[in-house]
C-alpha cells in the first residue's frame, strides 16, 4: 500500500476497534467536515453508522484516510487523481490475490493428481 512521507509525523493509531470522527480527525490531521466530504468522493471509505447517524471508523478506515491525505496534501494529487490512484492500487491487490489463489489451487490439484496416479 501507499506510505506517504508525512504520515510518519502523525500520532500512532491506538489499538481500538472503533474510532469516532473526532478521534480520526486528530489521528489524521484532517478536520471532520473534510472526512465527511472524502466519504462521498472515495468509495473505499465506508465508516460504520450507528445511532443518530454517528460515524465509527475502523483501523483500516484510518489507514485509508492517511493514504488519501498523503496523496492530496503531500503528493499534490487532485481528488480525481487520488481516487484513480487508490482504485488502481485496489485493483492490483485484487489481481495479486487472485493469482495467489490460482497458484494454491493448482498446487493442490497437482498433489491430488500425484496421489491418484499411485
Amino acid at each position: 500500500m501507499l506510505e506517504p512521507s508525512q504520515n510518519s509525523l502523525l500520532p500512532p493509531i491506538p489499538a481500538k476497534r472503533y474510532f469516532t470522527i473526532g478521534e480520526v480527525s486528530e489521528l489524521c490531521g484532517v478536520k471532520p467536515h473534510v472526512l465527511r466530504y472524502w466519504e462521498q468522493e472515495f468509495p473505499q471509505l465506508k465508516p460504520v453508522k450507528r445511532r443518530g447517524n454517528r460515524r465509527y471508523y475502523q483501523r483500516q478506515d484510518v489507514i485509508i484516510i492517511r493514504q488519501i491525505r498523503g496523496l492530496l496534501y503531500d503528493e499534490g494529487f487532485t481528488i480525481g487523481g487520488a481516487r484513480n490512484k487508490m482504485e488502481g492500487e485496489e485493483a492490483r491487490e485484487d489481481v495479486s490475490h487472485s493469482q495467489q489463489v490460482v497458484r494454491q489451487v493448482r498446487t493442490e490439484l497437482e498433489e491430488i493428481l500425484r496421489i491418484l496416479r499411485r
